[in-house]
């Protein structure tokens, strides 16, 4: 069992794993989330986090002055900037380092001390121009609270080699955006997408080579995940990502650059649609969750876009301009991963959204469906499912494999709404995949009922090229209407009121008409 271990009642503590600094960020975020007091969480989030990353790349700073201070005699100078560039170290004034901010917790101008620290860092470093916040001295925000906020991240355990600064920060920026978006519900699924679902999503594209693209970056999880996975694979990739809202942008950026990540993200209130930053990219691989059903994807201007290839897509509806959005930044060999509204899997013959589908289906494109459990995601309570698409297939290239995982995952303990899907549950369903692909070291494949099936093109025709797995594993399947229950719910009662309303009102018509006659 992982342990803690305290060097003294007062000093930072040390974490020897993953599951010790998982636990550790539960504590801190439940100590930190008693000191919101009445801030919104969707407030509070900024100067949390913001605070969070100063402490990171300020005790990376310190650690390599250290560094340099042993080498003077050799020549090095700890107050020259290169020396830190060149180590990939952010370059920390002295009014930004955290012992200036630790030592200013009491004082009742510790909002404006951090502002001042925080533009600083923007003036000194280049890359973090309009990242951070700098809004700490704003009178809602309590500032013994804040000082008590410094004094609890003062104990977080960074740097040295032995404590893995950089994963251990991380980690725990992860946590705290998680937790964020779980306490902003809807609200929160817009910058963040569960770790679960993204590791799915890594495991199964495999990103190791190559450039990979985020074209909805949100906070920049599933690069993060997929720079794990290289390093565990000894690959190399180069990021590029696009992002249209301005303060998921900034915890994106900070994001990755408490993991050292280098990746061009970019930011524009168009949108990726109106305005594609990365226009030209051909990339090896994309990962995306987009918004589910956008009906405001500016689809009106759009109608003459060299990217729908396969058909023009609704304008009431995203879904199948995300998708051709995707196929065209992908390479000669490329291959998507992405989230998708369950809606998209099965539009009715006829419509706009059916014969692009079928256009997909009959270039060979769709290799996989996974329909996930409900619950998963911060941003609707209803189930979606994960589309893997891939040009050039070489194995089993007039087939789709589709999974019905519905019934994967588990609310942890103490948690009433959202579900993860667990280890052995990512585990089974990558075995499925590479076992259907023929990999190294798996199983041979076989149609499990109502779990996995492997269809041929002429069956899903078949199926008026629906792509509901639960049709093919024998499963019956309802499909869904992509509405939250409890707004569908109160529209349905509203709607039952007003019919009870209506049959009274005929009720005591045809009464008084019984009564005129009998007169």
């Amino acid at each position: 069992m992982a342990k803690s271990k305290k060097k003294d009642k007062e000093g930072p503590i040390e974490l020897e794993d993953s599951t010790a600094i998982i636990s550790y960020a539960k504590k801190l975020f439940e100590a930190a989330d008693k000191l919101r007091k009445n801030v919104d969480a969707a407030e509070y989030k900024h100067p949390v986090l913001g605070l969070i990353f100063l402490k990171y790349i300020s005790d990376s700073f310190e650690e390599r002055y250290q560094e340099l201070e042993g080498l003077k005699a050799k020549g090095a100078d700890p107050e020259e900037k290169s020396e830190y560039l060149a180590e990939k170290v952010f370059w920390v004034p002295k009014e930004a380092r955290w012992s200036t901010i630790q030592d200013s917790a009491k004082s009742p101008k510790i909002g404006k001390i951090i502002d001042d620290a925080m533009i600083a860092l923007e003036r000194d470093n280049d890359s973090l121009k309009g990242v951070l916040p700098k809004d700490y001295a704003r009178p809602k925000l309590d500032k013994a609270n804040l000082g008590s906020l410094v004094d609890l991240f003062s104990n977080i355990p960074i740097g040295g080699k032995k404590n893995n600064a950089r994963d251990v920060l991380g980690r725990i920026y992860e946590y705290f955006l998680g937790q964020f978006a779980s306490k902003e519900g809807k609200k929160g699924g817009q910058f963040y997408t569960p770790s679960s679902v993204v590791r799915l999503l890594v495991e199964i594209i495999q990103p190791t080579k190559g450039r990979l693209y985020e074209p909805c970056a949100g906070s920049g999880g599933m690069i993060v995940q997929s720079d794990r996975f290289m390093e565990n694979n000894n690959g190399q990739l180069a990021f590029y990502g696009q992002e249209s809202n301005e303060t998921t942008w900034r915890l994106c950026k900070m994001n990755l650059a408490i993991r050292a990540i280098d990746a061009d993200i970019r930011w524009n209130n168009e949108g990726t649609f109106i305005r594609d930053e990365h226009r030209n990219l051909k990339a090896d691989y994309v990962l995306a969750n987009p918004p589910f059903n956008d009906s405001e994807w500016s689809g009106e201007q759009l109608r003459e876009d060299p990217r729908w290839q396969y058909g023009v897509p609704p304008e009431g509806n995203g879904n199948y301009a995300w998708i051709q959005h995707f196929i065209s930044h992908l390479s000669e060999n490329g291959v998507a991963g992405f989230v998708l509204a369950n809606g998209s899997l099965s539009s009715k013959q006829g419509s706009t959204e059916y014969e692009i589908r079928r256009s997909l289906i009959e270039n060979g494109l769709i290799e996989c469906i996974i329909r996930l459990p409900t619950k998963l995601f911060f941003s609707t309570q209803i189930s979606a499912s994960l589309w893997f698409i891939k040009k050039n297939r070489k194995i089993r290239k007039n087939e789709t494999l589709f999974i019905d995982a519905r019934k994967s995952g588990l609310l942890p303990p103490g948690e009433k709404v959202h579900r993860e899907l667990l280890e052995n549950d990512i585990r089974f369903i990558l075995n499925i995949y590479n076992s259907w692909l023929g990999k190294k070291d798996t199983d041979d494949y076989r149609n499990i009922p109502g779990i996995c099936y492997s269809a041929t093109k002429k069956e899903i025709e078949q199926h008026n090229c629906a792509l509901v797995p639960g049709r093919y594993t024998g499963v019956e399947e309802i499909v869904d209407d992509d509405e939250d229950f409890y707004p569908k719910i109160n529209t349905l009662l509203e709607q039952l009121d007003q019919e009870f309303k209506n049959s009274t009102e005929l009720n005591n018509s045809i009464l008084k008409g019984f009564k005129s006659v009998l007169k």
